[in-house]
């Protein structure tokens, strides 16, 4: 558990850090550094309960917590959900799978550059369904 808190907390620090580059406005800086911590934090008790099978699981949920995190950031803060979404799943953007898509192509390994390529496809797919149906309950609540 100890490990758990030690890699969230380096993923709040680094998407605070991140922020600061995306010119996320001060006073969200730390709500943003929170979206990413939380994010990530969600993604690896996934993967524990998982067993560490299912990354697309563990991807789906944390953009699930993350988006739904998203919406009450902005509702409070009255800020642009975007400004704590983009910041909170930028942990679990797959880029260490297109990077292996890329190597292995590059190898001459078609079936794991495949491989990876369909996983890659598969965790960001995971991901905007995610987006997508939390965004679509606030606004559906939000009509009501």
């Amino acid at each position: 558990m100890t490990e758990l808190a030690v890699q969230s907390a380096a993923a709040f620090l680094a998407i605070f850090g991140f922020s600061i580059i995306l010119d996320v406005p001060k006073k969200f800086l730390l709500y943003a550094g929170a979206a990413g911590g939380v994010c990530w934090f969600v993604y690896l008790l996934a993967l524990q309960a998982d067993g560490k099978r299912s990354l697309i699981m563990a991807a789906f949920l944390s953009s699930l917590v993350v988006s739904i995190l998203s919406h009450i950031f902005a509702r409070v803060l009255k800020a642009p959900v975007t400004v704590f979404l983009v910041a909170g799943i930028l942990p679990t953007v797959p880029g260490a799978s297109v990077y292996r898509c890329v190597y292995f192509m590059i190898q001459g390994l078609a079936d794991l550059s495949t491989y990876h390529l369909v996983q890659t496809i598969q965790i960001a797919g995971a991901m905007a369904l995610a987006i997508f149906i939390v965004d679509s309950l606030f606004r559906l609540v939000q009509k009501t």
